[in-house]
């Protein structure tokens, strides 16, 4: 899958935006091969901010590390025709095979 990077930011880049208390932002390392969605709001007068996914392209391979949607990131990449045996939910203690 020449192109598995692409798919991954298109999809979590389609998470990023206003919310109801606040906004959400894509961000990715400088290779691209990691990615993530954060988000600042304001909860019951609070600021609050974190990681609402954060995934990994290792080798033909997207490996999630967190994912705290409504939607799974897993869900979005299957309907984008990411097979599911190329995905590893590590979040849900699916193993990373390494080489």
């Amino acid at each position: 899958m020449d192109n598995l990077k692409a798919i991954v930011e298109r999809e979590i880049r389609a998470y990023a935006g206003q919310g109801i208390n606040g906004e959400m932002y894509f961000t990715h390392s400088d290779d691209g091969a990691v990615m993530s969605l954060v988000f600042t709001g304001v909860v019951r007068g609070k600021t609050v901010s974190g990681t609402s996914i954060l995934a990994r392209v290792l080798d033909d391979s997207v490996v999630v590390l967190e994912d705290r949607t409504n939607k799974p990131l897993v869900d979005a990449l299957v309907q984008a025709g990411v097979p599911r045996e190329r995905i590893v939910l590590a979040y849900a203690g699916e193993a990373v095979e390494t080489a």
